[in-house]
């Protein structure tokens, strides 16, 4: 997440809050029982709106609200929101207590996009070496592979973003995922757009409504272009980003619950895709 949308965040006056799960499932109740709206990973601010029990009432980045267990936060200023930040670039990567993967097992394995802060007091000594050290949440330091982040992350070109979602074909499908340990389908698309700095929307339906869109038409479809599939335009269940030839990548439950590559021309997809979209 990059930092302009930490600093937009926490701008407000409500209480922050800072994942300590690698993924963090969000409830539509305080209950586990209850369905699950959507994620927040590791390190990731959220704030607080309220407390019921042992249950907290959060909203992420994206705007998007649901409960999850106390233990599973630690309330506190926003993490990552200054200084040098290393974000995780690779489709997952651990965290050790010491830069050695053979000495001791993972303290944690993180997903993409984690944005962890680079321990101020080895600022410099890490240059051009392998380990980076980061202050964990939790205060302790940890040591992450250099290959694994970067501290600049790139703005990518539509061209760049199709190849670069090429990377995750074959991961899970979970419902309401956000990361690389599994997406859904607004999931995954929203994710793809930031990675161009568009800021979109979490799920399909207000997606596709979003301002920050504009329609197009079968003819006039390009490659990056966004479709959106339902019953109708004003109900719309799922989301995918058109590779052009007639393929598109989403993730999905069809036929495999995979994120996977799938063709405008199966009668499956032909008959419900219902609108398509351009970030503007």
């Amino acid at each position: 997440m990059p930092g302009i949308l930490v600093a937009a965040l926490f701008a407000t006056a409500l209480p922050n809050g800072v994942v300590l799960r690698p993924v963090a499932n969000l409830y539509s109740k305080p209950s586990r029982d209850a369905d699950v709206v959507s994620q927040a990973i590791y390190a990731s601010n959220v704030a607080i709106l309220e407390q019921q029990g042992d249950w907290v009432h959060v909203r992420t980045f994206d705007d998007y609200a649901g409960w999850m267990p106390g233990s599973e936060l630690k309330a506190g200023p926003a993490y990552a929101a200054a200084g040098r930040v290393a974000e995780v670039r690779s489709m997952f990567a651990h965290l050790y207590r010491e830069a050695s993967v053979t000495k001791h097992e993972p303290l944690l394995t993180v997903p993409m996009e984690t944005r962890l802060a680079v321990d101020p007091d080895s600022l410099g000594a890490d240059e051009g070496n392998e380990w980076v050290a980061v202050r964990l949440p939790d205060h302790r330091t940890g040591y992450i592979q250099r290959g694994d982040v970067t501290f600049d992350p790139p703005k990518l070109t539509v061209p760049e973003m199709l190849e670069f979602a090429k990377r995750f074909i074959g991961l899970p499908y979970t419902w309401g995922g956000v990361s690389t340990f599994g997406y859904d389908c607004s999931g995954f698309v929203q994710m793809l757009e930031r990675q161009r700095g568009v800021m979109m929307p979490r799920d399909a339906q207000p997606q596709a409504d979003w301002s920050g869109q504009t329609a197009v038409g079968h003819k006039n479809l390009a490659p990056g272009d966004l479709l959106y599939f339902g019953s109708s335009a004003e109900h719309i269940t799922h989301t995918g980003i058109y590779l052009g030839g007639g393929k598109f990548i989403n993730a999905t439950t069809y036929q495999t619950p995979t994120v996977h590559v799938d063709s405008l021309d199966d009668p499956h997809f032909a008959r419900i895709l219902v609108a398509m979209r351009r970030p503007k």
